[in-house]
């Protein structure tokens, strides 16, 4: 297999991946807060592109979680780490070369940066010739490094980067400062003064003291005086600043293309890897999802909202999973309950674990199986927008309108509370007429609602209810369960909490 990319088992359109946007549903979904706090850092990357551009075809799916389990592994995860400590050290010593004043301070930097690039292939080349890695990704990119380490290019960068870097090395000169005048020569063995002042004044030394230096930053920069004398220098010593001229030109695109593009890549999966460790050192699960884009029998056990997840395992704080299966010809699932109960954050669940599972990334939970959509879609409540002149009911449909033209069998909606702004009896008709076309494609979906009688349309929709503690209904488990819905039930647990039930009153009156 030729190595193509470690996202891709073929070739990628970089051009359409690079113009990448946030998908319209990120901040219904919280999947904004995920990817900027997978990315923080890492802007040198560009990872929001690869990020926004979900999956179509499962083959591609499987590639990218078998790369993610070999990163699974410590110590392929620190080579791959190292490698990219050593290419932002390079990146960082070229940037500096286009920014500084003076022809051999350039070339210095340009060498160092070739160095670090040599150290950085040679010793990810080394590591993984011994890594423990099964990914179609990685066999064929350490075939492509193990080729490219050993093919005459590379032989001859590395050794000639070394050579020049030892010449420079050897050169000694020296310095006469006498008032304002600085006559550089060539050395002759002169004595180092240095050595001799501290050599002078050992004998006052009294043991250990407390170092009142203050340490000053290195510098990478040359003021004009400096410069002058590294052209005198360069006067003295022809031959090795001649060759590293020669050096530079010759070497100048040193940086191999399919390994800079593997170095931005490889970042997509070891950024989203640390984001969610920080999750899973509070106990929750992740898995590698089965993924079908024909099969629309899904499941995920023990799931649960991750941008939520993120904000609470920060704070210590408990994170409820939940449940989710779809089978036979179960498509659409309707999720009532009381207010504040979990509803919206299980909806954000489902649209949250097919989204990621669409990367190729693991998911929220210990076990899933999921639908690779086509397109997904989210109708949330939104603030009436004064500038389209359109009232909240009118808003809704036509976002609902849009989404059900645009929805085909192979995507997903996801609803939050629609048509809240009407009465209970249009709500009711509207919502029929959406679930209809709902139906009708065959998509899956999720909706949230306060109309229990959308719970029994037909055979394809399915109940789930988010419960309460039963001794007191004021409190929540934010566990949403498959059950009937009822929209007596929380009515009823708070009669029963005030002994306020047709049976208690009847008891207390006989009383």
């Amino acid at each position: 297999m030729t190595f193509q990319s470690i996202l891709f088992e073929q070739q990628p359109d970089h051009t359409q991946i690079g113009s990448a946007i946030m998908p319209p549903y990120f901040p219904d979904l919280n999947l904004d807060q995920v990817i900027d706090a997978i990315v923080f850092g890492r802007r040198e990357y560009n990872l929001r592109p690869f990020f926004y551009s979900p999956l179509k075809d499962v083959e591609t799916v499987r590639y990218r979680q078998e790369v993610a389990r070999d990163l699974e592994n410590n110590s392929v995860f620190e080579s791959i780490k190292t490698f990219a400590e050593k290419m932002i050290m390079m990146r960082r010593y070229l940037g500096l070369v286009e920014k500084l004043e003076f022809h051999y301070h350039r070339e210095g930097w340009f060498l160092e940066a070739a160095l670090v690039y040599c150290e950085a292939v040679s010793d990810l080349a080394e590591d993984l010739s011994r890594a423990p890695i099964k990914s179609r990704g990685f066999i064929a990119f350490r075939e492509y490094l193990n080729n490219y380490v050993h093919s005459p290019y590379y032989h001859t960068l590395r050794t000639e980067t070394e050579q020049r870097k030892a010449a420079l090395s050897t050169i000694r000169y020296t310095l006469i400062i006498k008032d304002r005048k600085i006559i550089v020569r060539r050395y002759q063995s002169e004595i180092n003064y240095s050595r001799e002042v501290e050599r002078t004044f050992e004998k006052f030394k009294q043991g250990a003291v407390k170092d009142y230096r203050s340490k000053l930053r290195k510098a990478s920069g040359m003021n004009h005086v400096e410069g002058q004398i590294l052209d005198y220098v360069a006067r003295l010593h022809p031959e090795p600043f001649a060759d590293l001229d020669q050096y530079c030109k010759m070497h100048q695109n040193f940086l191999d293309e399919t390994i800079r593009v593997f170095d931005q890549e490889v970042q997509f999966y070891v950024a989203y890897l640390e984001f969610i460790q920080k999750i899973k050192l509070a106990g929750l699960k992740f898995c590698y999802p089965e993924v079908s884009a024909v099969s629309k029998e899904i499941s995920e056990v023990d799931g649960f909202d991750i941008a939520l997840a993120n904000k609470l395992t920060g704070e210590n704080a408990a994170v409820i999973c939940n449940d989710i299966f779809l089978t036979g010809k179960e498509r659409i699932i309707i999720v009532s309950g009381p207010n504040q109960g979990g509803k919206t954050t299980f909806a954000r669940m489902f649209g949250q674990i097919h989204y990621l599972g669409s990367l190729g990334l693991p998911v929220p939970g210990r076990h899933a199986r999921l639908f690779l959509f086509d397109n997904l879609f989210t109708h949330f409540e939104k603030e009436e927008n004064i500038q389209n002149l359109r009232g909240k009911l009118q808003d809704d449909l036509v976002r609902m309108h849009k989404i059900l033209k645009q929805a085909t069998p192979a995507s997903i909606v996801i609803m939050n509370e629609v048509f809240t702004s009407t009465t209970l009896k249009d709500a009711v008709y509207l919502s029929n007429k959406v679930m209809e076309k709902i139906i009708q494609l065959d998509l899956l979906c999720v909706c949230v609602t306060f109309l229990d009688e959308l719970a029994s349309l037909n055979g394809k929709t399915v109940s789930m209810v988010s419960t309460i503690v039963p001794k007191n209904p004021a409190l929540r488990t934010f566990k949403v369960i498959r059950r009937r819905a009822d929209g007596l039930a929380y009515a009823l647990n708070i009669a029963e909490k005030y002994h306020l039930t047709h049976d208690l009153l009847k008891e207390r009156i006989k009383r």
